[in-house]
């Protein structure tokens, strides 16, 4: 039977960087993934402040940072009436080396991780090579997985589920999965077109509120990615149809023709695993959390998890820390999903909805009463450069 330390199931954005963090510290991992690679997901593109800091660590934020854009304003937009607020992060550049928000595709630096790591004198790098089972005897897991057809089994000090919001790991260990979905479809697109030439003043980051259609324009080394809401009884065809673009980019570009290079539905959920934590198994990322992309949290926020995961094995492990560790990383990350991720994800969420309520009314005036006070803003710009909820989690005992 094959050993190790740890074992990390998924080779995504977040189990990637949990394997890098785990393997600098000197741990023996294995980090096993069903899939032929690492999964071309385009949907995150975002890196806070605060991740970058961590990546910085592994070795990864310049590689990443020469690869994407530096973002360091952002806009939330009123469709209807033009109002622009705009948020420059380098007015907490005292706070961060990287006073901006990185757009980079997610899959970049997974990449970059995974052949780094397949390197590594104490990491074993499996694709095509799925967690079947995996049962805790109380000293280690003994993990089984498929690999040339073979159940092969694998026994870990601990493991680690970073395997996306289909997690095996999640049910591995029982975890609930409460929350709820949008109602709406999300239709994400991607174009060469240069919309910056027929909408004026924009930054790489945009948000645009509006009532009857919300999106989002997002900048990305070669695309400009689009965001809009999509009815939820339609058909996923009618939607990422030719007639669907056209009439998605005739509202922002008019009547200019435009091609898109990618285009994809998918639903959103706001939804917390009631534990991350079971015995020597974890969950960390998708696998524990879901929530919507306005801010950009979910991937960074995965980030996070495995930073503090990882920190905890590295004190049990070499360190003589007490398992007891494992209980405080899920008591700091459950609680900043909860009071951070999940809440700011939501009220995001209502802003680009918009409306015409008092609700709606007042989120409005709190944005522009927040620009407007330079102590409020910075407090608003480390809170969105997600500073301010490890924080917090490090106040978590």
């Amino acid at each position: 039977m094959r050993k190790v330390e740890v074992l990390v199931v998924g080779a995504g954005p977040v189990g990637t960087v949990c394997a890098a963090r785990l393997a600098s510290m000197g741990l023996s991992v294995m980090l096993v993934e069903a899939e032929s690679s690492c999964a071309n997901d385009l949907r995150a593109s975002t890196f806070h402040a605060a991740s970058l800091e961590m990546l910085d660590e592994i070795g990864v934020a310049e590689p990443l940072i020469a690869q994407g854009l530096k973002a360091p304003v952002y806009q939330w937009r009123d469709r209807q009436s033009g109002e622009r607020l705009e948020f420059d992060l380098s007015e907490v550049a005292d706070r961060t080396r990287y006073p901006f928000r990185l757009q980079c595709e997610q899959f970049y630096m997974a990449n970059l991780l995974a052949e780094r790591l397949a390197g590594e004198s104490n990491v074993e790098v499996l694709f095509n090579a799925p967690l079947i089972d995996a049962r805790d005897t109380g000293d280690e897991v003994i993990a089984t997985i498929e690999q040339n057809g073979e159940k092969v089994e694998i026994a870990a000090r601990f493991l680690v589920g970073a395997d996306g919001s289909r997690s095996i790991v999640r049910k591995l260990i029982g975890a609930e999965f409460g929350g709820f979905t949008y109602e709406e479809k999300f239709l994400s697109m991607s174009t060469q077109f240069p919309i910056e030439d027929v909408v004026p003043d924009l930054s790489y980051v945009n948000y645009i509120a509006d009532p009857a259609e919300w999106l989002v324009l997002l900048r990305v080394p070669k695309f400009w990615r689009v965001l809009v809401p999509a009815d939820g009884d339609a058909t996923n065809e009618d939607l990422t149809s030719d007639a669907k673009a056209a009439d998605v980019f005739r509202r922002i570009v008019g009547d200019q023709p435009v091609v898109t290079d990618y285009r994809q539905i998918y639903r959103v959920h706001q939804r917390v695993a009631d534990k991350f934590l079971k015995g020597r198994m974890a969950i960390i990322g998708d696998a524990a959390h879901l929530n919507s992309p306005m801010g950009g949290f979910g991937m960074n926020s995965g980030i996070h998890d495995a930073w503090n995961l990882a920190d905890k094995l590295h004190r049990i492990l070499r360190k003589g820390g007490d398992a007891g560790l494992l209980a405080l990383f899920e008591r700091q990350r459950r609680t900043v999903t909860h009071s951070f991720i999940q809440a700011q994800t939501i009220e995001n969420m209502a802003l680009m909805e918009q409306g015409a309520d008092e609700a709606a009314k007042k989120r409005r005036e709190r944005m522009r009463t927040i620009h407007a006070d330079p102590g409020l803003r910075r407090d608003y710009l480390l809170r969105q450069a997600m500073f301010q909820s490890l924080e917090e989690e490090e106040g978590i005992q």
